[in-house]
C-alpha cells in the first residue's frame, strides 16, 4: 500500500479517537449543566427572600444609616472573580478575565480573590494582587464557599482596607447565550419599594427588633453570601454551557475532517489502482 494512503489513514483514526473524546465530553458537559440549573433554581428563592426583607427594612425606615450602605471615597477596590479550574471551554475564561483587566485601572490599589485556577494564573502572571485564592470548586460549588469569601470581603471592607467590593462572573442567560458581567456588592445599593399600606390605605406599621441597623447588619451580608454563591452557581452553568458547546463544534468539526480525509483516501486508492493497471498495460505492451 502506497505511503501516503497509510498516512492518510493514520490521520482517520487519531482524528476519529479525538472525536470520541470530545463527544464523551460533551455529554458530560451537559450532565453537569442540568445539575447547575437546578442547584440555581433552589437558590433563588432564599436569595429573593433576603432581597425583599432589606427593601422592607429600607422602605419603612427613613434616614437610616448603615456602613454597608454609605459611598465612601474609592481608594481600593477588591474583586471576586470567578473562573473555571479547567479549560476547553471556548472563550468562557477569556472573556471574563479580560473584562476585569479592563476594568482595573490601577493595580496597586486592585485585590483580587479568585474562584478557579484558571483566573488565579491569569492575574497572578501579570503581577496583580490576588489575596486569595479557591480552587477545585468551580463545577461544583457550594455554599459554605461562598460564605467564606462573603465573611473575608466583609472584613476587608469593614477594617477600611477596600472601599468597595465588586463581583466578577459569568451570568448563565441559556444553554447557548453567557455574559460576563461586573456586580457592585458594596456599598450596597438597592431599588426603592413601595411603602405596605393597610386596608384603610394608611402606612402599616413596622417595627423591627432590637433596630433597623441592627436588622440590616444581620440581613445584607446574608444577601452579600447568597449573591456569590448565585454568581458561583451561574458561573458553573456557563462554564458546562461553554464547554459543551466547544466540545460540540469539536466534535462537528471532527466529523468533516473525517469526511474530507475520506475523500482524500478514496481518490489516492483510486490513484494508485490506475497507476498499478497502467503499469501493467505498460508491461504487457513491452512484451508484444
Amino acid at each position: 500500500m502506497p505511503q501516503g494512503l497509510n498516512d492518510i489513514k493514520r490521520r482517520i483514526k487519531s482524528v476519529n479517537s479525538t472525536m470520541q473524546i470530545t463527544k464523551a465530553m460533551e455529554l458530560v458537559s451537559t450532565s453537569k449543566l442540568k445539575r447547575a440549573r437546578v442547584r440555581l433554581d433552589k437558590s433563588k428563592p432564599y436569595f429573593e427572600t433576603v432581597l425583599e426583607s432589606i427593601k422592607d427594612v429600607l422602605a419603612n425606615a427613613k434616614g437610616i444609616k448603615h456602613p454597608f450602605l454609605e459611598k465612601r471615597e474609592v481608594k481600593n477596590t477588591l474583586y471576586i472573580l470567578i473562573t473555571s479550574d479547567k479549560g476547553l471551554a471556548g472563550g468562557y475564561n477569556a472573556n471574563v478575565n479580560k473584562l476585569l483587566q479592563n476594568e482595573i485601572k490601577d493595580k496597586e490599589a486592585a485585590k483580587i480573590i479568585t474562584v478557579g485556577v484558571k483566573g488565579r494564573d491569569y492575574f497572578r502572571r501579570r503581577g496583580y494582587n490576588v489575596i486569595e485564592s479557591l480552587t477545585g470548586i468551580s463545577e461544583t460549588p457550594e455554599a459554605s464557599d461562598a460564605r467564606h469569601i462573603g465573611e473575608k470581603a466583609i472584613d476587608l471592607y469593614r477594617t477600611g482596607e477596600v472601599d468597595e467590593i465588586k463581583i466578577v462572573y459569568t451570568q448563565f442567560k441559556s444553554t447557548i447565550s453567557y455574559v460576563s458581567e461586573i456586580i457592585t456588592l458594596l456599598p450596597a445599593r438597592f431599588e426603592e419599594k413601595e411603602i405596605s399600606l393597610d386596608n384603610k390605605g394608611h402606612r402599616a406599621l413596622t417595627r423591627f427588633e432590637p433596630s433597623e441597623e441592627a436588622v440590616l447588619d444581620y440581613l445584607i451580608p446574608k444577601y452579600i453570601g447568597s449573591t456569590i454563591y448565585g454568581a458561583m452557581i451561574e458561573a458553573s452553568a456557563s462554564e458546562s454551557g461553554s464547554r459543551r458547546l466547544a466540545m460540540e463544534n469539536a466534535t462537528d468539526n471532527a466529523d468533516e475532517m473525517i469526511r474530507s480525509l475520506e475523500l482524500v483516501k478514496n481518490r489516492a486508492r483510486q490513484a494508485a489502482i490506475t497507476q498499478e493497471i497502467s503499469e501493467i498495460v505498460s508491461g504487457a505492451e513491452a512484451l508484444s
